[in-house]
Formats: C-alpha cells, structure tokens, sequence
C-alpha cells in the first residue's frame, strides 16, 4: 500500500524533499524555506530536527545513496577484513575465508575503491553549485564543521584502516598511511569528476577501474 507524503513523518518528509531538491536545483538552491515547502511543513519545523542545511545534505548523503553504506563498513573493517564488500563478493572480490590476509586487505582496498567512485560520483552534482558562489561554500563549510562532518572523514577513515593494517605488521613498515589512503581516494574523486564534465567514455568502467587502483595503492605499500 502506498504512504501518502502527509502521512510519513516530518524528518522523513523533510529528507525526501531535501534529497529531490538537491538532486535537481543543485546544493546552493536547495535552500531551507524551498525544502521545508516542498515537505509540506515551516521552516521552523525544520530546525526542530536538523541543525541546519548542511545536516540535510549530510543525511542524504549518507542516508540516500547506495554506495555510502558499504563505503563506511569497508572503512571501518578491522586489519585483513574486507567488509561486507568483500564478504558478498560482489564485483568479482572474494571473501578472506581461505585466502591470506594479506590479499583480503588488496581485496578490501578494491570495495573501497568501487564505493568511494561511486559514491563521489553521486555526491558531486548536488554539491558542485556551491563552488559557484563563494560565499555560499564558506557557509556551508562552516555549518558542516559545526555538526562534526566533512569529507575528510572518509580519508581520515581510510587512513586509520591502514594504519591498523601496519600496526598488524601487513604493511612495509616505512609506508604512509594517509598518503596511501590520498592516492585511492583521490583517484577515485578524479575518476567522478571526469566523468561529470568529460562523459563516461572517458573513463573506465568501476569494475575495472576500482581493483587497478587498489591494486597499484597495495604494490606500493604492501
């Protein structure tokens, strides 16, 4: 049976309109009064639940596209897991049972990988407006910075996995782990932004594209 939009509650409501306008005005014209109208409420009812815009955007990021999920368990794993990536073995990746630790971590840098580029693939146009309008991106800055967000958290979180995969002796013991976690996670945003401005043809497919990637990052460090 299907939910009337009166009939789901506020803060669902409000994600609902948050991501469509996001989705189709782009960031900078999502503003609170067009999403609190769209979801049918005040703008003061808005702030009842979220602290603010940025908190919208957070949500529908983490909460709306499909890729933010696993990402966060894959970052989360602990040394020589793959995450739920790699348990399903979804794309071709294998789980760790009977295999060595060591190529499960080469296996959980490639759900990494596929995530991240998909993941920063879907996030780059509702939040590419912003750089349009500077004053508008210092705003927004600093309203993520008060709820505790941004995308360094995902680089801070990668570079924490590996840093536990060194601390487990998986790791050459003079590799970089933030350097590390840079070069991967900066393909893949690389790999999102050419294929927003140059078309897909330019790019490789995910399948192919997240384990060349993980697999160079591990030669280097492993």
């Amino acid at each position: 049976m299907l939910t009337s939009k009166s009939s789901r509650p506020t803060p669902e409501r409000l994600l609902d309109a948050a991501e469509k306008l996001m989705r189709t005005s782009g960031l900078a014209n999502a503003t609170t009064k067009a999403i609190a109208r769209e979801a049918g409420c005040s703008e003061a009812a808005l702030y009842k639940y979220f602290a603010n815009k940025e908190e919208l955007f957070v949500r529908v990021l983490m909460e709306r596209t499909p890729n933010a999920g696993p990402l966060m368990a894959a970052l989360r794993a602990g040394p020589g897991e793959e995450g739920e990536e790699g348990k399903k073995g979804d794309e071709g990746v294998k789980g760790v049972k009977g295999v060595e630790a060591a190529e499960g971590v080469e296996a959980g840098l490639t759900g990494i990988a596929r995530h991240a580029s998909l993941f920063y693939a879907d996030a780059m146009p509702m939040a590419a407006s912003l750089f349009a309008e500077p004053a508008l991106l210092t705003r927004h800055r600093e309203g993520v910075q008060e709820i505790g967000a941004g995308p360094h958290l995902v680089l801070d979180a990668l570079a924490g996995r590996l840093r536990r995969e060194l601390e487990a002796g998986r790791l050459r013991p003079d590799a970089d782990p933030r350097a590390a976690a840079a070069l991967l996670l900066g393909a893949c945003f690389q790999r999102a932004f050419f294929l927003h401005f140059s078309g897909a043809h330019v790019v490789q497919p995910v399948e192919e594209f997240a384990p060349a990637v993980a697999r160079t990052v591990w030669a280097a460090i492993r």
